[in-house]
């Protein structure tokens, strides 16, 4: 069992982080990251978010384990077909990585590739029967496994979408094994609250996306181009307004978490290239002791 598995289960809230690998080899801008992201229970390695072509999430999901943090490693079903997801599944487990984040992936018009061919050989939900079977000893194909990983499994969800249609998307998630969900972002606490109530009877724990402003022009990029995102205009104004928008980035962030942390099981804090703030966003909302310059109480400590 994975100590993020075991922080869901024996932690009342938990604190997730993302990071993004680099345009090429050089990691040292993620490895003078991972010093602000000591504090969290695990951080999340991106699968070429966004269809920009990166360094792929297992190398950089190995590099964290091999420093100490608890990586989740994306899977997207864009890229590759079922060949490929499965034995990149299977390497995840042999490198040690045991938490998983099973998403379908931006469309590949979006990216810096826009001429590329998109696989989508399976559906996300597929994807996790992949998952599940690879854990029973069997590939797609029915063939036995010499060896079988144990994985826990996340998944997306969308506290923006009708809750009719996104709940039951969720039950069939949890029914395909998955331990765990992280959301789109939440910026309206009480239209999150109302997809919790609704969420709370599956019995998994669910992560509040928290997405960090960085300016007005961002909000309104969000509003305009990502389905289930919707920042409210005082938020927007305030940004607009603001003296110095890294820090009121910061302060909405950490308020939004203050306001949804009764409501939902941990935070899934995604920086957006400000890893840095982090732990100002977490000592901001409450995270963490403001006094104490230790954090590896919540998470792990970074090793050199």
């Amino acid at each position: 069992m994975s100590r993020f598995s075991e922080a869901l289960k024996s932690k009342p809230f938990v604190v997730t982080a993302e990071m993004t690998p680099p345009k090429g080899v050089d990691i040292s801008r993620n490895l003078k990251d991972l010093k602000a992201l000591r504090g969290v229970d695990a951080v999340n390695v991106t699968d070429q978010n966004a269809s920009v072509m990166r360094l792929g999430p297992l190398a950089l999901s190995r590099v964290l384990k091999e420093r100490g943090i608890e990586p989740i490693c994306q899977f997207t079903c864009r890229d590759r077909n079922r060949i490929a997801l499965q034995s990149d599944l299977l390497s995840a487990y042999v490198l040690g990585i045991e938490n998983i984040l099973c998403l379908t992936g931006d469309p590949t018009g979006t990216g810096d590739h826009p001429d590329a061919k998109p696989v989508f050989d399976l559906t996300v939900m597929e994807l996790l029967h992949a998952v599940k079977l690879l854990e029973s000893g069997k590939d797609m194909a029915g063939n036995d496994l010499n060896g079988t990983p144990i994985f826990c499994v996340g998944a997306a969800a969308n506290p923006g979408a009708p809750i009719d249609i996104e709940i039951p998307r969720m039950k069939e998630k949890v029914r395909a094994g998955v331990c765990f969900f992280q959301t789109q972002a939440v910026y309206d606490p009480d239209s999150f609250e109302e997809f919790m109530n609704a969420a709370r009877p599956l019995g998994v724990p669910v992560l509040a996306g928290i997405v960090v402003l960085k300016s007005g022009k961002m909000a309104r990029y969000l509003n305009s181009n990502v389905p289930g995102i919707t920042v409210p205009q005082p938020l927007i104004d305030e940004m607009d307004r603001a003296e110095s928008r890294v820090q009121k980035g910061i302060e909405i962030a950490a308020r939004t978490i203050r306001a949804v942390r009764q409501m939902c099981q941990g935070v899934h804090i995604m920086p957006m290239g400000w890893e840095a703030k982090v732990p100002e966003i977490m000592k901001a909302s409450g995270l963490l002791d403001a006094g104490s310059p230790d954090t590896t109480e919540r998470g792990v400590r970074v090793s050199s």
